[in-house]
């Protein structure tokens, strides 16, 4: 069995040995040929220079560069590209994702799984990160359709014929646990501990991390445009009721409506519900916009370690 590690990377200088040095003791003394796939993501910093000195100290050890910052999304989708292993794993570079746990996901694919997920157990992580990650994933299980397991984010291994079937879908709002959801086959999970960060800052910032999770969403839930919808029929109650309220105070008490609050306040109402209702929309139109242009998903700069017919861009497909 041949096993590809992909782990995109950006600006994990200091993590990047550490991680070599692990996968390389994980594996040791047994019957697996593996590789390690690191997808430099442009990174800032000198991972692409470390990633060099570990392809020349240990030949298993092979790095894609992209031409610039794609994000993690593509970066895991170009390591997957290359990937030439019967099953292959995804996980991240700051050790967060131990590459002990692999041993465990091999054992379950021995078993007969297609695809095995690690769940996080615990977080190792600041108190109002955990709140974030927990309220997005309750959010995330609840809207989305299929309905994905919580707390198993893109640390999983999978089989060559659930590779194959994700190097296929080339859409560019991508989340990797919606895909393998999706995807189907048989799956199951791994439980851990989730450690902190062994050296330097987490580089999935906020920012990054709420588009990741506005992705997961409007990729896999119509209930978004749904709730809009929802949203205005409720103003059309309140607005029906609050006219049947003038009326009847004009027409049965003779009381003259005073003042302009209550109709100021309507409008604030009925215009905030339009706001979010175009909001909504809009995220979905982005979404289209961005899958007709038939755009790469990512494209490759230079390799290491790799063959050239192994470097593949990320092209879409062309027009239907």
């Amino acid at each position: 069995m041949k096993l590809s590690i992909v782990v995109p990377v950006y600006n994990e200088e200091v993590n990047l040995p550490t991680l070599a040095e692990r996968v390389a003791a994980t594996f040791a003394g047994r019957d697996v040929d593996w590789e390690l796939i690191l997808v430099n993501d442009n990174s800032r910093d000198n991972s692409w220079k470390i990633i060099g000195e570990l392809n020349a100290r240990d030949g298993r050890v092979v790095g894609v560069a992209l031409s610039r910052n794609f994000g993690q999304q593509p970066a895991i989708a170009a390591g997957l590209a290359v990937a030439v292993g019967d099953v292959a794993a995804v996980m991240d570079a700051d050790l967060q994702d131990p590459p002990e746990l692999l041993l465990d996901m091999l054992a379950k694919i021995g078993e007969g799984y297609d695809v095995v997920y690690a769940m996080k157990r615990s977080r190792g992580e600041k108190l109002l990160r955990r709140t974030v990650f927990n309220l997005f994933y309750t959010i995330q299980t609840r809207l989305a359709e299929p309905k994905m397991v919580v707390g198993a984010g893109t640390f999983c291994m999978m089989t060559r014929r659930v590779i194959e079937v994700l190097n296929r879908m080339r859409e560019h709002s991508r989340y990797l646990s919606g895909l393998r959801t999706y995807v189907g086959f048989k799956q199951t999970g791994v439980e851990f501990d989730r450690p902190d960060r062994m050296k330097g800052a987490p580089q999935q910032t906020f920012s990054k991390l709420m588009r990741t999770g506005m992705d997961a969403i409007f990729a896999y839930s119509y209930v978004p445009v749904r709730l809009a919808s929802w949203l205005g029929m409720i103003t059309v109650v309140f607005a029906l009721l609050a006219a049947g309220w003038v009326l009847y105070q004009r027409l049965v008490t003779h009381t003259a409506i005073t003042g302009w609050t209550s109709t100021m306040v309507s409008y604030l109402f009925i215009g905030a519900v339009q706001l979010i209702c175009l909001g909504i929309l809009g995220e979905y139109v982005a979404r289209i916009y961005e899958e007709v242009r038939h755009r790469p998903l990512f494209i490759v700069a230079e390799t290491v370690g790799l063959e050239a017919e192994q470097a593949k861009e990320g092209e879409a497909p062309p027009p239907q």
